[in-house]
C-alpha cells in the first residue's frame, strides 16, 4: 500500500478486529515466542506494513531479544540481540519514546543495520515500547514498509496501544516462563543436592574407614608394643619410646583427618572467629589467585553466616576453576536497605569472564551445578544472587541477603 492509498495504518473497523485478534491470541497461552509470532503476522496483515519485529526484554533487563517476526524473518527469533541503548530499538527501550523514520534511515545515529534483517529493503518504519503497569518495559514493537510511508500520530498512538496490549500478555508469559524455569531448575537442584548428599556421605564413610578407622587400629597395636616393651623390662624402653612417638604421630595425623571431615559438615572457622574471619582465611587458601578482601567485621544468624561462606567458598573454586583470574577481590559488609539491614557479599576477578547468553545459570559448560548451587544458598535464605561476566571482563557474582530486624 502507498502512501496515496494510507494516510492512516488502519479504519476504525479494522482497528477493532485487530484489537479483538489480538485478545484471542493473547488468552490462547502462556507461550512469550507463540504469542509474539501470532502479533506480528497479526499486525503486519492488519496495517499493510511489510515486515513487524517484536522485540522482548530478556530476564537481564539488559538487552532485547527477537522473539517475533513475520517470515521469512522468523527464521532469525533467538539469533538477533541488542543491548539496551544500542539501535533504534534499543533508544526506544532505554528512553520510552517512539521513533518514526520516513526516509534514510541509515543516516539516523540510532539505526543499527543487522545484515540477516535485510534492512536495506525497507524504507520507513515505527518503533513503539511495549510497557505494562505493574511490569514496565517489555519490548519494543517494530513495523517496516518497503515503499515510504508518512506515518501519522494516529499510527503511533495506535501501535503504541497494540504494544500495550500485547506488553500484559507478554508479561504474564514471562512471569510463566520464568516460574516454570524455577521450577524446572528447583527440581534438578533438590536431586543434585540428594546426590551430592549422597557421594559426601559416601566420601565421608571411606575417608572414616580408610584413615580415621585404620589409623586407630594402628594406634592400637602400637600402643601394645609400648605396654608390652615396658612390661618386659628397662632394657626395652628405648623401643617403648619409639612405639609412643609413632603412636603420638598417629593421634595428629588422625585428629587432622577428623578435623576436616567435620569442617565439611561445617566450617570451625565460622565458630572461631565469625564470618570476616573465615572469608579472610578462606581467601588466603586460594594460592592460584591473588584475593584481595575488605570484610566487615559483623555476626549475623548462623544460617545466613554459613549460607554466605559456602557461596564464597564455591566461588572462588569456580575462580581457580574456570576463570584464569590472576586477581579476585572480595567484599562482605552489612548496608542499609529499603525495609533493614542487608548483608552483601561480592566477589569480582579479573578473568575471561563468558557469555550469559551462551552459559545461563546452572549451564554445565561454566561448572553449572556450582552457579546454581550458590543461587539456591542465596535463595533459601531470602536472598538473591546476581551474576554479571562478559567474554573477556571477568565476572562479578553479588549475593545479597536481607537480615531480620532486630528483637
Amino acid at each position: 500500500m502507498s502512501r496515496d492509498q494510507a494516510p492512516g495504518l488502519l479504519t476504525a473497523d479494522r482497528e477493532l478486529a485487530l484489537l479483538r485478534e489480538l485478545i484471542r491470541a493473547a488468552s490462547s497461552g502462556p507461550g512469550v515466542e507463540p504469542l509474539a509470532a501470532a502479533a506480528a503476522r497479526m499486525i503486519t496483515a492488519a496495517t499493510a506494513t511489510d515486515v513487524c519485529f517484536v522485540h522482548v526484554l530478556d530476564d537481564t533487563e539488559r538487552s532485547l531479544t527477537l522473539t517475533g517476526a513475520t517470515p521469512p524473518f522468523d527464521s532469525q527469533v533467538g539469533k538477533i540481540r541488542l543491548p539496551l541503548g544500542q539501535g533504534v530499538s534499543g533508544w526506544v527501550a532505554s528512553h520510552r519514546k517512539p521513533v518514526v523514520i520516513i526516509a534514510d534511515k541509515e543516516s539516523d545515529p540510532r539505526y543499527r543495520p543487522f545484515e540477516s534483517l535485510r534492512g536495506s529493503d525497507f524504507t520507513s518504519m515505527v518503533s513503539v515500547p511495549m510497557e505494562t503497569d505493574p511490569g514496565g518495559l517489555v519490548g519494543v514493537l517494530n513495523v517496516h514498509t518497503v515503499a515510504q510511508r508518512d506515518f501519522e500520530d494516529r499510527d503511533v498512538e495506535l501501535l503504541t496501544v497494540i504494544g500495550r496490549l500485547i506488553a500484559g500478555a507478554m508479561h504474564q508469559a514471562r512471569l510463566h516462563r520464568q516460574l516454570v524455569a524455577r521450577e524446572r531448575a528447583h527440581e534438578n537442584f533438590v536431586e543434585q543436592v540428594i546426590e551430592a548428599q549422597e557421594m559426601e556421605r559416601r566420601r565421608l564413610a571411606g575417608d572414616i574407614h580408610d584413615g580415621i578407622s585404620q589409623r586407630l587400629v594402628t594406634l592400637s597395636y602400637r600402643l601394645d608394643a609400648a605396654s608390652r616393651a615396658i612390661g618386659d623390662g628397662r632394657d626395652d624402653l628405648s623401643t617403648a619410646a619409639e612405639q609412643l612417638a609413632l603412636a603420638r604421630e598417629l593421634v595428629a595425623l588422625t585428629l587432622g583427618e577428623a578435623r576436616a571431615a567435620i569442617g565439611g559438615l561445617r566450617p570451625p572457622v565460622l565458630d572461631d572467629l565469625g564470618l570476616a574471619g573465615g572469608l579472610a582465611s578462606l581467601a588466603r587458601s586460594i594460592p592460584q589467585v591473588a584475593v584481595d578482601v575488605d570484610l566487615a567485621d559483623t555476626r549475623l544468624p548462623d544460617h545466613v553466616e554459613l549460607a554466605l561462606y559456602r557461596i564464597a567458598q564455591e566461588c572462588l573454586q569456580n575462580v581457580v576453576k574456570h576463570s584464569q583470574a590472576s586477581n579476585a577481590r572480595l567484599t562482605f559488609a552489612v548496608e542499609p536497605g529499603d525495609s533493614g539491614d542487608v548483608a552483601r557479599l561480592e566477589i569480582v576477578d579479573n578473568g575471561v569472564g563468558f557469555d550469559r547468553f551462551e552459559n545461563p545459570l546452572g549451564g554445565d559448560e561454566m561448572g553449572g551445578y556450582g552457579l546454581l548451587s550458590m543461587a539456591e544458598r542465596a535463595d533459601i535464605v531470602g536472598g538473591r544472587l546476581n551474576i554479571r561476566s562478559r567474554p573477556g571482563s571477568g565476572t562479578t557474582v553479588t549475593a545479597t541477603i536481607p537480615l531480620p530486624s532486630p528483637n
